[in-house]
C-alpha cells in the first residue's frame, strides 16, 4: 500500500509535504482535490478520525469568501462535511492516509516530527 497525500498542488504546505516525502524516499500518490474531487467516504473517515473542527479550514480565503449563512451552516460533522464536499479548498491541507494500523493512519497538516514517526513505523511494518 502507498501513502496517499490529498491536497492541491499550488498550496505551499502541500509543496513542503511533497518535498519532504520525496526527500525521505517515500513512495506516495497525490490526490488533487480540485481535479479529482474529494471522495465522500474518505472525508467521512477523516472526520471520524480527526474531527470536523480539525479538517475545516476557517483561516483560508475560501472560508472568508463564504456568506455568513454558509459559514454558520457548519454546526456539526454532517453539516461541515456537506460544506467541505461543496468547497474542497475548505479542507485543511494536506490530508495524508498512511498505510498503518487503524488509529495511526490519518494526519492533517504538515508536521515533520509526526511524519517522521509515521515513516519510521512504515519501515517497521
Amino acid at each position: 500500500m502507498k501513502i496517499t497525500l490529498f491536497g492541491i498542488p499550488n498550496c505551499d504546505t502541500v509543496k513542503k509535504a511533497r518535498a519532504w516525502l520525496t526527500a525521505q524516499g517515500l513512495d506516495y500518490q497525490f490526490h488533487h482535490f480540485a481535479a479529482q474531487g474529494v471522495p465522500a467516504e474518505h472525508l467521512k473517515r477523516w472526520v471520524d478520525h480527526c474531527g470536523w473542527e480539525t479538517l475545516l479550514n476557517r483561516r483560508g480565503t475560501t472560508w472568508r469568501k463564504l456568506s455568513p449563512e454558509e459559514q454558520a451552516s457548519a454546526q456539526d460533522a454532517a453539516s461541515a462535511q456537506v460544506l467541505m464536499l461543496r468547497h474542497p479548498s475548505l479542507i485543511k491541507r494536506p490530508v495524508v492516509e498512511w498505510p498503518l494500523a487503524p488509529g495511526q493512519q490519518i494526519t492533517v497538516g504538515f508536521d515533520a516530527t509526526a511524519w517522521a514517526e509515521h515513516a519510521s513505523a512504515l519501515q517497521n511494518v
